[in-house]
């Protein structure tokens, strides 16, 4: 064995010779040869040792690029797939100015990227997502009307999918919809400048229902035909499956042949129709009254506004009176040892009641400022009272109701234990002759005209229930609304004793009034917003959510001509809202109240 292996070991490819070291010393064997026995030989020449070394240079450097240079793999195509398919090809379409997808940015739609910082005392408001109609238009709607936006947006969708006829998914043995017709089990288009899917010459038994078996566009569906070759009877050339050739030019201004928008032309009108637009609400207070010592107490009843069209406030052991037509501020009276509790007017508004805290009911007569009458009957404070004509209805933290005929000199007329707990909401219909009261065990009462026994007990709140409202536009329609618990407002049909309507407020239920003008209520809430919440009936949609006090909003009360209302917190102010527009068959009120009152001024 060769001793170079095993000093140097290595694989055996590298110890075999290759064909480049083979080549080379033959040629060097060769010129060593011919160099030594040149002189012997005839006619040779000497070799030149520059071009021979150039030469085996060239002859290595072929052999090393052939050494480095890979065989490569033969490249295969990739087998193209055809389906039978018909996928569209949305390429060259723009989407921004079709859809309006990427507003400019003066467009309304696009939001700000700076958010500004609300200022200090300003009110703060919510805000809706915006709808999927509002998204393909580029126009956000307002809060109100979002379920309205995603409604005509779903009809929209509608008629762009199925335009004139929705397919059915129930098979054709079954009963179809009475809405649609029986012949309406296939997608059928009624627009006679497009095609027909699937073809309308095949007689209707032959076609399964469109749920079922979808079928593919007949493949001459862009076909053409010259006018004139159809006047001179020759378009036999190419087959032609279009209404539109088969009956000449379409003529129709309004087919989809001629349109240049990416929506039909029932699509177009959809969204041109004329909406009624919302009324606007003002977001802020266009007055605002300081009310010292008023209240933070839930079960409290301290703001009613007379048919007189004053105000009245308690103010820890006073009552003021402010006329919101001078502005003027009166004081009625000082308790010099009580509490008030409770105020409110007679319906013709030339008296008023005030409860106290020690169980006493007082009746005032408001233009002379003089006390008439002190009543008794309560063991505690009262807390909430309620007048029919000529019946004043007191309700107390003892747990009574006291029914009383201001015109007789006894002290109560009737008595009514019904509730558990303290009485904190009394309101009197008096069309109907029906009394609602609430209570803090969470009960809701109605009592028929004067009987001891109550009409109806709903036990459905889980909260103390002090908000109620009688509806003046319906009979028999009642509202109430629940503590903190609960959240929850909720319509009753006291004439058949059930619940007809409850929706989730997610905050305090304080007060509820019904629009005198319009088929509106307005709600008044607690944590975490304090809120003034205005509804619309019976649909339940916001129309406005108004803020700005800092404390829950628990007094509530509304002008003679309905327009406006006042609300009272624990943040000793009164704050007066713009919130309903007045009857159009109303000669009085003006531009409302606010024209004729001060911006801000103190109830003292």
């Amino acid at each position: 064995m060769n001793p170079r292996f095993l000093e140097n070991p290595s694989t055996a490819d590298d110890a075999m010779p290759r064909d480049s070291d083979i080549n080379a010393n033959s040629i060097k064997r060769r010129a060593h040869l011919g160099g030594a026995n040149g002189h012997d030989r005839e006619g040779s020449e000497p070799v030149d040792p520059g071009a021979l070394s150039r030469a085996l240079q060239g002859v290595e450097r072929a052999a090393r690029s052939r050494e480095r240079t890979p065989v490569g793999s033969p490249s295969r195509k990739r087998q193209r797939v055809y389906g039978d398919r018909f996928i569209p090809n949305r390429d060259g379409r723009d989407l921004q100015a079709s859809y309006s997808l990427i507003p400019d940015n003066n467009s309304p739609a696009t939001p700000s990227k700076a958010k500004k910082r609300t200022p200090h005392g300003e009110l703060h408001f919510q805000r809706s997502k915006p709808s999927s109609l509002t998204l393909l238009t580029g126009v956000f709607a307002n809060p109100g009307t979002d379920e309205e936006a995603n409604r005509t947006f779903s009809n929209l969708l509608q008629s762009e999918i199925f335009h004139h006829t929705v397919p059915q998914p129930t098979p054709p043995t079954l009963s179809p919809d009475p809405v649609f017709p029986s012949s309406s089990h296939s997608t059928t288009i009624h627009d006679h400048s497009r095609a027909r899917t699937p073809p309308s010459n095949l007689p209707s038994s032959v076609l399964a229902p469109a749920s079922l078996t979808p079928s593919t566009p007949h493949k001459n569906i862009f076909t053409y035909m010259s006018p004139q070759h159809h006047r001179n009877g020759s378009a036999h050339l190419t087959p032609s499956r279009t209404p539109q050739s088969r009956h000449g030019p379409n003529m129709d201004p309004r087919s989809d042949l001629y349109s240049v928008s990416p929506i039909n032309y029932d699509s177009q009108r959809l969204l041109l129709s004329p909406k009624k637009q919302p009324r606007a609400v003002s977001k802020v207070p266009f007055k605002v009254l300081d009310a010292p010592d008023l209240a933070d107490d839930f079960y409290l009843n301290l703001v009613d506004w007379g048919s007189s069209n004053i105000l009245g406030v308690g103010l820890g052991p006073c009552v003021f009176m402010w006329n919101s037509a001078s502005g003027k501020v009166t004081k009625l009276c000082d308790l010099q040892d009580d509490i008030v509790t409770s105020v409110s007017w007679i319906q013709r508004g030339s008296h008023i009641a005030i409860g106290t805290d020690k169980g006493l009911v007082q009746i005032w007569d408001a233009e002379r400022c003089r006390r008439l009458r002190t009543m008794t009957g309560h063991s505690a404070r009262a807390g909430a009272l309620a007048w029919n004509d000529h019946i004043l209805t007191s309700g107390s933290r003892d747990r009574l109701i006291l029914h009383r005929d201001v015109r007789q000199p006894e002290q109560w007329l009737r008595k009514l234990a019904g509730h558990k707990q303290e009485v904190c909401g009394l309101r009197w219909n008096g069309e109907d002759g029906q009394l609602a009261s609430g209570g803090n065990d969470n009960k809701l009462m109605v009592w028929d005209k004067l009987n001891a026994t109550p009409l109806y007990k709903f036990s459905d709140h889980t909260a103390a229930v002090k908000a109620i409202a009688w509806s003046p536009h319906q009979h028999h329609l009642l509202a109430s609304g629940g503590g903190t618990a609960d959240r929850r407002i909720k319509f009753w049909n006291t004439a058949t004793g059930t619940c007809i309507n409850e929706i989730d407020t997610g905050s305090q239920v304080c007060n509820l009034a019904w629009s005198k003008n319009s088929n509106e209520i307005v709600s008044t809430h607690g944590f975490s917003q304090n809120q003034i919440v205005l509804w619309k009936y019976p649909s339940m949609t916001q129309v406005a959510s108004l803020t700005g006090h800092t404390y829950r909003v628990l007094y509530l009360a509304m002008s003679p001509d309905g327009q406006t209302v006042v609300t009272g917190a624990g943040d000793e102010t009164l704050r007066f809202w713009k919130c309903f527009n007045r009857r159009q068959r109303d000669g009085i009120g003006g531009d409302g109240l606010g024209s004729r009152m001060e911006m801000s001024s103190v109830l003292r």
